[in-house]
């Protein structure tokens, strides 16, 4: 997807005069001190990033948590930036250096809010050559994604998913550096996309992006929400304002329909509320919403399997139509039904849609399986639930492949939502017989506190204390558990799912839970089951 300089931007950009973006925005020039725009001057790139500047760019210094973006104005302009955009503070600050900068100071009242728009207009409004699906919700999100995206390809040659795992296009991917990128990056990454011919694009909506405006500029020609559960309330205060937020994405200017499940209130009161035409998806089979519902999962079968599941979609024309997640558990019975739904509203004919969520491949890090039963060996899966409702039906969902005993290795985030952590203890002790509780991300938080808070949870629920264990390193615990483990139990490794980095005191450190799974197969560790 890049280029030898490892851009996710176009080979090919356009170029606009600086003169023309003042004009487009109603943009100000401090004066009279101001350096003057050039008549010809023109802008080929946005960023936000100083350390992603490149010869060209207009670089948007924001406000953020720590610092004004205005202090690394002279590094942007090093690099090559042409001019800057940013608040009156911002050019206050731009100001002291003003000598050395050289190029404009262009102001806005809200720099951010005008960000989006800003860089489709500068990449040429790429969205509008796309077909374009954004999914948002507290679990779900990437599953959803990658089910849409698998029945897309079905009719677009090449198409694009950006989330939270990778931002892909075609067959070329690397890492996401976080759910929803900043504006300038998502419409250069469509941008390059529509240079490499591709004609549809999935992407993943996060709360803190909505919130933020990261989607800007740009029109979805359907949206999606899969649930509202406890998560992000150290951002958003509560579970009002997190609902308020996820709401923003089924508005008139950022998406033309909506499809929302309706398993929870949130969904129920956002097809209430959306000021967007919307269509409900029951997925909860015998619910009361049901008989309401657009769409409703009117049966499913859960594969003993342990690969997927069987379900029946009721359709508002009233034909019952079969259907199939790859996936195991009713979650992703959910998620494969509002996939279908949204790749149908997105121009996918139903049985199109259907047959191609059917096959989607395996999702890095959602309930992947990396190790297979057998041989003196656990099933082993990966999975990315990271908040208590999630925890409970990754649980639920592996509970009926497991003969023996479910063993589960996890943790909870630091700086972060701290009242979650005892929930998921408690959750934990009462779903799974064996508890290795161990680190996941713990940022700037002492490890070991967040530990005892979840061990605190998980021992009210089991005050015996039986099989509850703590691991100082999350590659231990993993291999703690392969050591506790019989062939006919299971293992769930939950919280981090694909990251392949993990935070500790401010340091990202290369780790990924699959990579040690693997790396105890290779070494041949032997469990209390069978020694290999």
């Amino acid at each position: 997807m890049t280029s030898p300089q490892g851009r996710m931007r176009p080979m090919h950009p356009a170029a606009h005069r600086i003169a023309d973006l003042v004009d487009t925005f109603a943009l100000r020039t401090p004066s009279p001190e101001g350096v003057p725009v050039p008549p010809d001057a023109v802008v080929t790139g946005v960023t936000v990033a100083s350390a992603a500047a490149e010869p060209g760019d207009l670089f948007v210094a924001l406000r953020g948590l720590k610092a004004h973006g205005a202090a690394y104005a002279a590094d942007a302009v090093a690099a090559g930036a042409v001019a800057i955009l940013t608040d009156d503070d911002g050019a206050r600050a731009c100001a002291v250096v003003r000598p050395e900068l050289g190029v404009p100071v262009l102001v806005a009242d809200d720099p951010r809010a005008l960000l989006g728009d800003v860089a489709a207009w500068a990449y040429d409004q790429p969205a509008r050559e796309l077909v374009t699906v954004a999914v948002t919700g507290t679990n779900g999100k990437t599953t959803t994604t990658y089910f849409v995206d698998a029945a897309l390809r079905a009719v677009h040659a090449t198409t694009a998913v950006l989330g939270t795992v990778e931002l892909r296009i075609g067959e070329d991917a690397i890492e996401s550096p976080r759910t929803t990128v900043e504006a300038p990056a998502l419409h250069a990454l469509l941008a390059l996309a529509r240079e490499r011919g591709t004609t549809a694009a999935t992407l993943e909506a996060s709360s803190h992006a909505l919130a933020l405006g990261r989607v800007h500029g740009l029109t979805f020609d359907v949206v999606g929400f899969t649930n509202l559960q406890r998560d992000h309330l150290d951002f958003h205060g509560d579970m009002e304002g997190y609902f308020t937020d996820k709401a923003r994405l089924f508005a008139p200017g950022q998406a033309r329909r909506g499809v929302v499940v309706i398993d929870d209130v949130w969904g129920r009161r956002l097809v209430a509320e959306a000021t967007i035409p919307v269509e409900s998806v029951s997925t909860h089979v015998g619910s009361p919403e049901a008989a309401a519902a657009d769409w409703a999962v009117v049966a499913a079968t859960i594969g003993l399997d342990g690969v997927g599941s069987t379900f029946t979609l009721r359709c508002p024309d009233g034909v019952s139509r079969e259907a199939f997640s790859p996936l195991p558990g009713l979650v992703n019975v959910s998620n494969a039904a509002l996939a279908i739904v949204l790749a149908h509203r997105a121009g996918v004919e139903l049985d199109v849609a259907i047959a191609g969520v059917a096959v989607a491949p395996a999702i890095p890090g959602r309930m992947e399986r990396v190790i297979e039963r057998g041989d003196g060996w656990p099933l082993a899966l990966v999975d990315y639930a990271h908040t208590p409702d999630a925890l409970v039906l990754a649980l639920e969902a592996v509970r009926p492949i497991t003969p023996g005993r479910l063993i589960i290795v996890f943790g909870s985030d630091g700086d972060r939502d701290q009242g979650k952590r005892p929930l998921m203890g408690a959750i934990a002790a009462r779903l799974a017989d064996v508890l290795v509780v161990t680190d996941e991300n713990p940022r700037s938080e002492v490890p070991v506190q967040i530990r005892a808070e979840i061990l605190a949870g998980a021992r009210a629920e089991r005050t015996a204390g039986t099989e509850i264990h703590e691991a100082t390193s999350r590659a231990e615990a993993i291999r703690d558990a392969l050591r506790l483990a019989h062939d006919e139990d299971t293992i769930i490794i939950t919280g981090k799912g694909h990251e392949p980095t993990q935070e500790i005191a401010g340091v990202f450190h290369r780790y990924n839970d699959r990579d040690v799974l693997l790396a105890a197969v290779r070494d041949g560790l032997a469990t209390t089951g069978t020694a290999l």
